[in-house]
């Protein structure tokens, strides 16, 4: 369908009827008489071919293309406020705008904080908002680019989608201090004989999915959608965790557990800003990938080494 027969107006008020169910309300949100808005719901009831709000009793309720619409609806007005709030040029010391990144709490730690330090050496009006990535992400990966500036997301997980390398890690594995059923080197025998607690989704992960293609069925007790929490889960017990190096050294002594290197070449983590395609040309957007950039340079100047030996305590 071609959008120049469209009054894209009607995208505000399809996105207010529906969210208010309510002609008036939806009218006062913006900015028409009830005149008005009951035209424009005429409009869309005869472009959809459908109620899209029903009279039941006193109130009105979305039908089922109604409710369909909902979330679309939102999430088109969001892309549309992006495309529309876009600059040919941006000066980051005297401009304010935000910035809404999704993001894990380990690419905040990692990542995060030193680059909200360098935004706002540079651009003290800018606002960063870090949200955490859901769990869809997978599924709903175009839908919730277009309602966001970036996404912190390593290599491996979602693809089709612009992105700027930031910078690498290597996998480590946390066991407690005090667990004797580990020498002070991992086997894989210990990897299938140990309960795992893992992050979220763990088949999400390139290296979760190298364990399967190595034979490694991990037998998870846990699971957790916080890369921080993992020490104090493994802690005490018999339990394993896969974690990030990086994450895992800023982490040590928080909890009494040994960070030990994988007993295989575990594939390294490769870090990268996602963004839809929308944002591409933006200067504002320009600026705030080539500091993400620059910060994750960086970062990968300084690679994690080699975790030497611990035995249990």
């Amino acid at each position: 369908m071609s959008l120049s027969g469209l009054d894209l107006n009607l995208v505000l008020a399809l996105r207010a009827l529906l969210e208010e169910r309510n002609v008036t309300r939806a009218g006062r949100r913006v900015g028409l008489s009830q005149p008005a808005m009951s035209a424009a719901l005429a409009r869309l009831r005869r472009h959809f071919d459908d109620d899209l709000l029903a009279r039941v009793g006193r109130q009105y309720e979305l039908t089922a293309l109604g409710r369909a619409l909902l979330d679309r609806t939102s999430t088109a007005c969001d892309l549309l406020e992006r495309v529309f709030s876009s600059r040919a040029d941006f000066a980051p010391g005297s401009e304010e705008r935000e910035f809404t990144l999704l993001t894990s709490d380990y690419a905040l730690t990692v990542f995060g904080a030193e680059f909200a330090r360098s935004v706002h050496a540079e651009a003290p009006g800018v606002r960063l908002r870090f949200q955490r990535t859901p769990s869809d992400v997978t599924e709903e990966t175009a839908t919730l680019l277009s309602t966001a500036d970036g996404l912190l997301m390593p290599r491996g997980v979602i693809s089709g989608f612009p992105a700027v390398e930031l910078f690498t890690d290597r996998w480590a594995f946390l066991v407690a201090e005090a667990n004797d059923e580990v020498g002070d080197r991992l086997t894989m025998d210990d990897l299938a004989r140990l309960p795992w607690v893992v992050y979220q989704r763990a088949y999400d992960a390139p290296a979760a999915r190298q364990l399967s293609m190595l034979g490694v069925d991990p037998q998870v007790e846990i699971f957790v959608d916080s890369f921080q929490a993992l020490p104090f889960l493994i802690a005490g017990t018999r339990r394993i965790a896969l974690v990030q190096q990086r994450l895992a050294e800023l982490l040590r002594g928080v909890a009494a557990v040994r960070l030990m290197e994988p007993p295989y070449g575990a594939v390294p983590l490769q870090e990268a800003l996602w963004w839809h395609p929308v944002h591409t040309h933006d200067a504002a957007h320009i600026w705030l990938r080539e500091t993400a950039s620059r910060v994750g340079a960086e970062l990968a100047a300084s690679e994690p080494g080699r975790i030497a030996p611990v035995a249990p305590r």
